[in-house]
């Protein structure tokens, strides 16, 4: 179903801000996978966070109900280098923005609006 010009197709996004140096975090690798029934993870794609720490759009496709993975490579060395986090979606009309404050020494994630 087309979605009209003044309702974009809902999505699953992201922003990631860096509390430590208190600036948005950009290039940070972000994977969406989508869980199958039988848990198994399908990489749908792949993006790097922008200059203002954001990806808008990690679906590139109809968002449908279920349970999706996204996953953070925060970088080698740290100490958190990576984080997932598993999403279940009951709606598939609206988007789902999930944000996340990092720092050296802790990591900190909600459901946005």
């Amino acid at each position: 179903m087309a979605q009209a010009p003044n309702h974009p197709a809902p999505t699953i996004s992201t922003h990631v801000l860096d509390t430590e140096l208190g600036a948005p975090a950009a290039g940070i690798h972000v994977t969406l996978y989508r869980i199958l029934d039988d848990g198994r993870a399908l990489r749908l794609t792949q993006a790097m966070t922008d200059d203002d720490g954001r990806v808008r759009d990690l679906l590139e496709r109809p968002l449908v109900a279920g349970d999706y993975r996204l996953e953070f490579a925060l970088g080698p060395g740290a100490f958190f280098e990576r984080l997932s986090l598993d999403l279940h979606v009951a709606d598939a009309a609206r988007s789902y923005h999930v944000p996340l404050l990092k720092s050296g020494f802790a990591l900190t994630t909600y459901r946005g609006s």
